[in-house]
């Protein structure tokens, strides 16, 4: 059922195939995962069969700022470093992502160019789902399909407030 990512977005990586097989390791993490933190495992492994799986290896781009996206992502093993340009262009470390962590979500909603480059820190286990694959969910899992969608509604929610509360914190600063 997992459809595969244009090759050229994840040519670095090394397909693994769906995402089935890793259906148990995805549960095992969903306490650490905004997204997922409210998943069943029979959710989880219907969502999985949605998916595909990839390996990164150390040092490996998985994500460049400014390309097109359609596609987010869910560390399973390793860490993933997130740089964004600044203005200077130089490459800022802005999050490190652990397991049950995604990445990735706001492009594949919005169809906008990457905000940020994410680069394997050590060998990285992911698990993919296409915009394609969640239009495919919400017509054949209507139900699953919702869950996701209010799920990354509520996660994307908190991320903005934290960032406004940050560019407040960040303002105040610089009107002292």
């Amino acid at each position: 059922m997992a459809e595969t990512v244009p090759s050229r977005q994840l040519e670095k990586l090394e397909f693994l195939g769906d995402a089935t097989q890793y259906a148990a390791q995805m549960n095992s993490l969903i306490q650490r995962s905004l997204l997922f933190e409210n998943f069943n495992i029979a959710e989880i492994r219907l969502l999985s069969e949605f998916m595909s799986a990839y390996r990164a290896e150390p040092e490996a781009e998985v994500i460049a700022e400014g390309d097109a996206g359609d596609f987010m992502m869910l560390l399973l093993e390793g860490t993933i470093d997130i740089f964004k340009r600044d203005r200077w262009n130089a490459q800022r470390l802005i999050a490190v992502l652990q397991p049950g962590h995604t990445v990735g979500e706001m492009s594949m909603i919005d169809g906008e160019p990457r905000f940020a480059t994410c680069i394997a820190e050590e060998r990285c286990l992911v698990t993919v789902l296409t915009r394609e694959a969640l239009a495919r969910i919400i017509l054949e899992q209507p139900v699953l399909g919702a869950k996701i969608l209010m799920e990354l509604v509520l996660m994307l929610s908190q991320r903005l407030r934290q960032t406004s509360q940050r560019l407040v914190s960040y303002m105040d600063r610089e009107q002292n």
